[in-house]
């Protein structure tokens, strides 16, 4: 009995030290936006008043963890689920180190932190994620777009399946023309990831409004259009809130205030990234307008925005402005003062494009931090008509969507860490210059630095 009895023991301490405890994230949640419209579903009638009465915003992390989720999980062999959190969108399990592993295998489940964090880091995970996507190969065919992609190598994040999935931008702009109709962004809705929009001005959800500009059509096709063997964006497979804060026919500073809004809805919605090919400088009303001395990064009313929308962990892309070949305002505009990733224009040629505006902002800092074609782009108009457009309201969407694209390969980097690592694979990173910042992005260097900042188990 005794010699029996150790032999249970013994098998008994061996099974236990082959458990292990772990968190499993996933990737999103059912019905977000459903439950943000109707918050009493998913919280009580005094937490509601208790966030109402203290300013605190009610968000994704409110909304309950996908329960089909946790009950796939729950049905792999030799897992336990233990525990669940709303906040981390995350279960707690126990398992065996190689069972919980392959949980990773599974397209909803984003990463996994084990508690014992000598055995597997969260950035080991990443690594073997990454592994895995290096074994796929997926053929985009860019058409007349090829040239504005294969420049900054976002083509090769595309190869790997690095399309954006998961990352969701909201698009800052004057009017998004028929892209509930048209056929390049049928693929956008069919998948779901045309989430809405709204137009701040009028105060309408009327954001596809044929009458208003075609401006935010042309730049959302640079990231999210695609039509079959002609034409594919920069992140396709990203999800997109698209906003109207511009007034098109004139210029005045409420619409600085409809900016820093709609960043500010876009923050609650758990935005990532934030697109805007907007700039401003100058006023219909000269009393109103900056001076180039202004463009510190403090004084205009939307750039204050968009540092706040930074410290709170949205990366703002934006565009550097198109006033490069002017005598008075050569310098970048706001918010591209800010403390954001403003990109400057090049032609097809990795050449400065004229009209790019320059740097640096007026305090010293370095500006444009990246470029990105910006002369003969190809775009997608509300007619689904394949058309040529300059501008950096077009180098910034190109470079946003491969942004995108990027993080997709380890989202829990910070807004911060990502734009060093954009800059930091920059062609002029060692020399920056006023015309094109930091340079050009290699986005497959991007990728690499990343690789290299962890280590495979």
């Amino acid at each position: 009995m005794k010699k029996c009895l150790f032999i249970f023991l013994l098998i008994t301490c061996v099974s236990y030290a082959q458990e292990e405890h772990a968190w499993i994230y996933f990737k999103d949640k059912p019905n977000v936006q459903e439950a943000l419209n109707n918050p009493s579903t998913i919280l009580s009638s005094k937490a509601i008043q208790r966030k109402s009465l203290r300013g605190t915003p009610i968000d994704e992390k409110d909304v309950p963890v996908n329960e089909e989720y946790i009950s796939i999980i729950k049905s792999q062999e030799s897992i336990s689920v233990k525990a669940k959190s709303k906040w981390m969108n995350c279960v707690h399990v126990i398992g065996d180190l190689e069972t919980i592993s392959k949980l990773s295998n599974l397209e909803f489940v984003s990463e996994i932190e084990f508690a014992n964090k000598n055995l597997n880091s969260r950035a080991s995970i990443v690594n073997k994620k990454l592994k895995n996507k290096l074994e796929t190969n997926i053929d985009y065919n860019y058409g007349l777009a090829a040239n504005q992609t294969e420049m900054l190598n976002t083509h090769y994040l595309h190869e790997n399946d690095y399309t954006g999935d998961g990352i969701t931008i909201a698009v800052m702009d004057g009017g998004f023309s028929n892209v509930t109709t048209i056929g390049a962004f049928e693929r956008l809705r069919s998948n779901g990831k045309l989430l809405g929009g709204f137009d701040f001005p009028n105060r309408s959800t009327n954001y596809n409004n044929p009458e208003l500009s075609n401006h935010g059509t042309l730049v959302l096709s640079n990231m999210a259009g695609f039509i079959e063997n002609q034409f594919a964006g920069t992140a396709p497979d990203a999800a997109y809130y698209l906003f109207i804060t511009e007034i098109g026919p004139t210029e005045t500073p409420v619409e600085e205030t409809y900016w820093v809004e709609a960043a500010e809805r876009a923050d609650s919605l758990g935005v990532d990234l934030i697109n805007t090919s907007l700039g401003y400088t100058l006023f219909d009303n000269p009393d109103y307008s900056y001076d180039p001395e202004d463009m510190d990064g403090e004084t205009s009313f939307i750039s204050r925005g968009a540092n706040i929308a930074t410290e709170k962990g949205l990366l703002v892309v934006t565009s550097a402005g198109n006033r490069g070949d002017e005598n008075y305002f050569k310098i970048v505009g706001a918010p591209a003062d800010a403390n954001v990733l403003s990109v400057g224009a090049v032609d097809g040629d990795r050449n400065y494009a004229f009209f790019s505006s320059l740097g640096p902002s007026s305090d010293g800092r370095v500006k444009p931090e990246v470029a990105a074609q910006g002369l003969e782009v190809v775009a997608i108009d509300q007619f689904n008509n394949l058309v040529r457009v300059n501008g950096t309201s077009f180098s910034s969407p190109i470079l946003a969507g491969s942004v995108a694209s990027f993080w997709q390969a380890n989202p829990s980097l910070s807004n911060l860490e990502v734009m060093q690592l954009v800059k930091e694979a920059s062609s002029l990173y060692s020399n920056p210059n006023s015309r094109l910042g930091y340079g050009i992005p290699n986005f497959r260097d991007v990728f690499s630095n990343l690789l290299d900042n962890v280590s495979f188990p």
